[in-house]
């Protein structure tokens, strides 16, 4: 049997996964990072993207996550990030309006903190309708 720890998954509306995993698998800017019970204590960001984590009964779980941070430390890893979606609950229409919205918004004239806000709106749009196609299990 493999070595375990304890994830906690936490959105800022609510506890999205709290039990033991096998392994864990995250994005960050430089790529996929993972973690393994009994991991090195870290602090790292993680990106839009999509978020992997195996179950003791050797299941892959995922959910589509938004920008936030991960602390591992003491065999537990806490992941916070601003939202957190399983890929069956994204609503496929309400994600290609978004994307239009952001579309049109980047090609206008913004400040930088407009641009910004715009590029993540993208990003995040983009990330939920190409998740949302994939057939994944998830708790």
């Amino acid at each position: 049997m493999a070595e375990t720890f304890i994830l906690k998954i936490l959105a800022c509306d609510e506890l999205f996964f709290e039990g033991e995993v096998i392994q864990l698998v995250f994005p960050t800017k430089d790529g996929e990072w993972g973690v393994l019970a009994n991991h090195t204590q870290m602090v790292s960001t993680v990106v839009i993207g999509e978020i992997r984590f195996q179950t003791p009964d050797e299941k892959w779980h995922s959910a589509i996550v938004s920008d936030g941070f991960i602390d591992v430390r003491n065999n537990k890893a806490n992941v916070i990030v601003y939202s957190c979606e399983r890929p069956e609950d994204i609503d496929r229409f309400r994600a290609e309006a978004a994307l239009e919205r952001a579309k049109e918004q980047m090609i206008t004239q913004q400040s930088i903190k407009e641009y910004h806000i715009s590029s993540a709106s993208l990003a995040r749009a983009m990330a939920r309708l190409k998740y949302s196609q994939k057939d994944i299990q998830v708790r």
